[in-house]
């Protein structure tokens, strides 16, 4: 496929005719290096691509622009080529200081290492064309992150970059390091690669306030953003350039996203995911494999885990299909020296298969992949295309990809996801917005540099695109938890970690200058009676400096049998963020009921239950949002074909979509046993919402299948928020069990709930209420307590040399959390609660939802069955692995199959 856009509808004799004008402002020394690498501009198709083509300009004339474009089409080159040129034309006409003139922030160390390692081509090749011309240069790069040496460090205020490649963190420690904060006055580039990984989470929210900081610092410079296919541009360039005055600066838009040609390709091993047995879908899927590994010189498989990635290089190496030598896995669960092995192997083209979960969608150039092959749904278009772009990963070349599903609802979000790509569809990026904790750190920071005015502060937090609308009440909690001006706080040993007061009259309040206090509260810089902020404690910068960032740390639980205490094993934290009361697990082949949690361990009952949430659901993305409306939208066009001329008109149809044969037939099967099993009422669309009731009287368990198509996040939220009113309703507990096309509310049969009218009923105005009520002492909100307290400095990390792990952390912020409850207004406790339902729980889209409901834009349509409906069957089991089926689940699966076809075949 080949969208239109503007960036790519030029002329072939317009774009060579650019092309030479673009080279032509260019230093005679970077034109004759970028014509000997890429070509002259009169070759066929110029020697620029399109983002390229439009970038170096803006760039040369000192423009902000936010560069949109597919991975390998030259878009960070386009950023350091018009740089570099500057450079090289200042250094001979005043000569360069001993300063940095232009930051690059990447989200990986990776990238920052390949960027230097990429920046030292052009720089050795243009030096050396103008010391034919007898000109010396000397413009310096060097690279600064977490691993870089105390010596290295040192060597910088020596002999400083002129170029600094690092990331977010560590520029948030340079703005706060007071030697070399002086060498970032000149700063007059800042290049964010990446851009779209960075803005959806706390990192990017960081990073935002360190560029207005630097702003203040070093005057207005020049702001390039690199981002591959997102959306929408405008909140991404506004996230990227902020705001002066209440005014969003201005900033030019690239959008050369479909600028590349791409080849892709849904398959399926089988035409029938159900009925087929574990090894004839397991062979099929590998037989397809190696295929297409063996008609490609290098592949790139992604997996949605690491475990899935692991495996599939297992079962090809067991088959023969490629050697050890040849292939290799990377994740980040890798150590760093091995991921950095397979990546320079990688860049050499020596791998002709490699494996992996998300650890390759960035970084590395890696030039000779030929193909991608995408195990699962990747969950978004913005990542599918991200990942199917490292294939080809040079300009001109087309990206082809190949998607592979092996579970029946991924089937449909592949299916959907490859179309949108062909018409141009991408996902909006969820940036998040007015978190406290992320400003406590940066106004301490600032404190630690003043003291100096409050309106200063707010000022420059405003200025981020995160805190534009930052109010003043929000300011007012912040600046009372940073003062610690509540009783008991500091007898807890949270301590002030600023102070805040008006400044006095030179000669102390009294106005006498014979005072001997006085000027101890007056500052000669500042108006008198002008709010200053200053920071408290002699150890501020060193706290500061070693618990700056936004990663929380994680840990292991050690899990216990109620009772008797018996060990039974280890879970990762982040499983437990899917854990409920009576959730059961598998946990080295054994199944367990989740109780309850103490600390950093997790106390269960042995069950013989079904288990309710698969061992990979911590690790998979969630479906976006926004291509779950898609799925909506794709049910209801297929079910007017439908309409139209049964299960042929939806093959018919479906072929038009670039899927292979196996997958038409699965899906149309899929869809004509649903309609015939339970009605076309069944399946949600764009106007409807299914509630299926299933009676489970082996079990004694009533079950109501919600099928909201709008993936995990907003699923997440709105079960929350159900579950919560149908346990007030039924006096009962309700377990609840989560996937990204829907949820189920699971409680004893003698209970009944009309799930139907509590949707119809709930208040949109009320969801944010209802969805803190519901996380009320629950494990996810004392995790998430724990995170927020140590973005805050509340809970320190490191203090005087000491380290805290996770799990005391979690100890020290679980009494805390008691302390906080207490408090009508506490802005750590405030953000937890924020965090959790608007960036975890999707407050937008629930809300969204409800309000189509509440309208009457959308019916809530009830039906009850014997068995799950094949749309159900998912949510029934929720054990559908990335890479095949378990034996048991897929037992369970073709026993919902079989009711459904007798009772289809009647």
């Amino acid at each position: 496929m080949s969208p239109e856009s503007e960036a790519t509808a030029r002329s072939a004799d317009a774009s060579q005719s650019s092309d030479r004008e673009i080279l032509d402002s260019l230093d005679p020394a970077v034109s004759e290096w970028w014509v000997e690498r890429f070509g002259p501009p009169e070759q066929d198709g110029g020697c620029l691509t399109p983002p390229q083509r439009e970038a170096i300009p803006l760039i040369h004339a000192g423009e902000n622009a936010l560069v949109a474009a597919p991975t390998g089409s030259g878009k960070t080159l386009a950023s350091f080529t018009a740089i570099l040129n500057e450079l090289f034309e200042r250094e001979r006409a005043d000569g360069l200081d001993n300063e940095v003139y232009c930051l690059y922030v990447s989200p990986l160390k990776s990238l920052a290492n390949d960027i230097e390692r990429n920046l030292a081509e052009p720089l050795s090749g243009i030096g050396e064309r103008l010391a034919e011309r007898g000109v010396e240069t000397d413009v310096r790069q060097a690279i600064r992150h977490g691993d870089t040496s105390d010596y290295e460090r040192q060597q910088m205020l020596e002999q400083t970059p002129h170029i600094l490649n690092t990331t977010p963190e560590t520029l948030a420690i340079l703005l706060n390091s007071p030697k070399f904060r002086e060498k970032l006055r000149s700063v007059e580039y800042v290049v964010v690669d990446e851009i779209h990984s960075l803005a959806d989470s706390k990192r990017g929210t960081h990073l935002s306030v360190s560029l207005e900081r630097l702003q203040r610092l070093a005057g207005d410079f020049t702001r390039i953003g690199c981002s591959a296919t997102v959306e929408p541009l405008s909140d991404i360039a506004r996230y990227l350039v902020g705001f002066s005055e209440g005014e969003a600066r201005e900033c030019e838009i690239v959008d050369a996203r479909f600028a590349r040609d791409y080849d892709l390709q849904l398959s399926c091993p089988t035409p029938d995911l159900v009925n087929a047995s574990t090894g004839a879908v397991n062979d099929a899927f590998y037989d397809e494999l190696g295929e297409l590994i063996e008609d490609n010189d290098s592949t790139l498989v992604f997996t949605n885990t690491r475990s899935g990635a692991e495996r599939v290089l297992e079962n090809l190496r067991e088959r023969g299909v490629v050697g050890d030598e040849e292939s290799a896995c990377h994740h980040g669960s890798l150590s760093k020296d091995r991921r950095q092995e397979v990546e320079q192997q990688l860049k050499e083209g020596s791998l002709s298969v490699t494996t992996t979960s998300t650890s390759l969608e960035l970084g590395i150039d890696m030039p000779h992949i030929d193909l991608v092959v995408q195990v699962g749904s990747p969950k978004s278009v913005a990542s599918l295309l991200q990942r199917v772009g490292r294939a080809g990963h040079r300009p001109g070349r087309t990206v082809t990809g190949r998607v592979i599903a092996l579970d029946r609802d991924e089937l449909v979000e592949c299916a959907v996801m490859l179309r949108q790509a062909e018409q141009g569809f991408v996902d909006r990026v969820h940036i998040p917005e007015r978190a406290h904790d992320v400003a406590a750190q940066h106004v301490y920071g600032m404190a630690i540099e003043g003291p100096l005015p409050e309106a200063e502060v707010r000022e420059t937090l405003r200025a981020a695109y995160p805190y534009r609308e930052y109010a003043d009440d929000d300011f007012e909690s912040l600046f009372r938890y940073l003062t610690a001006d509540y009783d008991g706080l500091e007898d807890r040993n949270v301590y002030a970690k600023i102070w805040r007061d008006e400044n006095d009259p030179p000669g102390g309040d009294d106005g006498d200058p014979d005072d001997p206090t006085s000027g101890t509260h007056h500052y000669t810089e500042f108006a008198v009676g002008e709010r200053l902020i200053g920071k408290r404690g002699r150890l501020a910068r060193p706290i500061l400096l070693q618990n700056l960032g936004t990663i929380p740390d994680s840990f292991t639980v050690n899990v216990y049998v109620r009772g008797d205490d018996e060990w039974v094993g280890q879970l990762d934290e982040s499983y437990l963020d899917t854990l409920e009361a009576g959730d059961v697990f598998v946990l080295g082949g054994d199944r367990f009921a989740y109780r309850y949690r103490r600390g950093s361990r997790v106390y269960v009952d042995r069950t013989s239950e079904r288990a309710t949430v698969p061992s990979w659901f911590s690790e998979r993305l969630p479906l976006s949002y926004d291509l779950g409306r898609e799925i909506a939208r794709f049910q209801t066009d297929l079910l007017a074909k439908y309409d139209e001329g049964g299960a042929a008109a939806v093959r018919r149809w479906l072929r038009e979509f670039p899927i292979g044969a196996n997958a038409v037939r699965a899906l149309a099967r899929m869809y004509d046993d649903q309609i015939r099993y339970a009605g076309v009422e069944s399946v949600s669309t764009t106007e409807r919402i299914a509630v299926e009731e299933v009676k489970d009287r082996d079990e004694y368990r009533r079950r109501y299948h919600v099928r909201t198509p709008y993936g995990r996040r907003f699923n997440d939220g709105l079960s929350r928020l159900l579950a919560y009113r149908c346990a007030n309703e039924a006096n009962a507990n309700v377990a609840v069990s989560v996937a990204d096309n829907g949820f189920t509310l699971a409680m004893p049969l003698n209970r009944k709930v009309d799930v139907a009218e509590l949707l119809r009923q709930t208040d949109p105005d009320e969801a944010r209420e209802t969805l803190r009520a519901a996380l009320d002492g629950t494990d996810l909100l004392q995790r998430y307590f724990r995170i927020d307290a140590t973005r805050a400095l509340m809970v320190l990390k490191r203090y005087k040399g000491r380290e805290k792990s996770a799990s005391k952390q979690q100890v020290a912020s679980e009494m805390l959390l008691g302390f906080a409850e207490d408090l009508t207004d506490f802005a750590v406790l405030d953000e937890t609660y924020r965090e959790l339902i608007e960036d975890k729980l999707d407050l937008a889209g629930v809300r969204e939802v409800l309000s189509e409901i509440r309208a009457g834009d959308v019916e809530i349509a009830e039906t009850t069955l014997q068995s799950p409906s094949p749309l159900s069957f998912g949510l029934a089991t929720l054990s559908a692995s990335d890479v095949v089926l378990a034996d048991d689940e897929d037992a369970v699966l073709r026993a919902f199959h079989e009711r459904v076809r007798e009772h289809v075949d009647d």
